[in-house]
């Protein structure tokens, strides 16, 4: 677990280290199906303690996608959980609105 959790956060930290906020949101504001551009913001509102929000986007775009996007929404969902902390209570409530948005 340990080494998951290593991985998870040195991917996440790869993504954000030269990201601008701004322009991520921006981005994301201009082209809300652009699922790299709402990843970017997800992981940069979990570097800003958005957990929340961070969640919440990727589980709306879960809800609007399918086949190949969705599997990759979901698993960035998954290495975000891991990121935080499995046992933090904002992953215990995302995890059960992830699992209604996939079924």
């Amino acid at each position: 677990v340990e080494v998951a959790e290593r991985l998870a956060r040195v991917k996440w930290l790869s993504r954000t280290k030269d990201a601008d906020l701004q322009a991520a949101r921006a981005a994301a504001a201009d082209r809300p199906d652009d699922i790299d551009a709402q990843m970017l913001v997800a992981d940069l509102d979990i570097s800003g303690g958005h957990v929340d929000d961070a969640f919440d986007r990727l589980i709306s775009l879960v809800r609007s996608t399918t086949g190949d996007e969705r599997d990759r929404i979901r698993e960035r969902l998954l290495e975000l959980f891991t990121v935080v902390g499995i046992a933090d209570p904002a992953v215990m409530t995302a995890r059960r609105a992830l699992a209604t948005a996939l079924f």
